[in-house]
């Protein structure tokens, strides 16, 4: 692993089917696809994402119930999208998160 490399604190699972994520920022609520999951955040495809530093909220829909969320924006790519980081959630929707996160790595 070259030196340049970010080490990851959490496994990273790419979703090419996607699942739907609802996210607000600034008053304005949007819907879309969530690129990749992992236990600390999202990568969110979107062409005009909030830049980095800001905060969004966000909900999930996974088995079992929602997954409320608020993160904040690590990474702004204009014309491709926003990696986020989950900063507040409830217990409930992390254990959530942490099961979905069981099943996929599994696969």
């Amino acid at each position: 692993m070259s030196a340049s490399r970010k080490e990851r604190k959490y496994v990273r699972v790419p979703l090419p089917k996607g699942m739907l994520v609802a996210w607000e920022h600034s008053g304005i609520r949007m819907v879309s696809q969530v690129g990749v999951i992992a236990l600390g955040g999202l990568f969110i495809p979107t062409p005009q994402p909030p830049p980095s530093g800001d905060v969004i909220r966000l909900v999930l829909e996974l088995p079992g119930g929602d997954v409320r969320a608020r993160a904040r924006v690590r990474d702004s790519r204009p014309g491709h999208g926003m990696g986020i980081e989950f900063t507040a959630m409830a217990q409930d929707a992390r254990a959530r998160l942490t099961r979905l996160m069981k099943i996929l790595t599994r696969i």
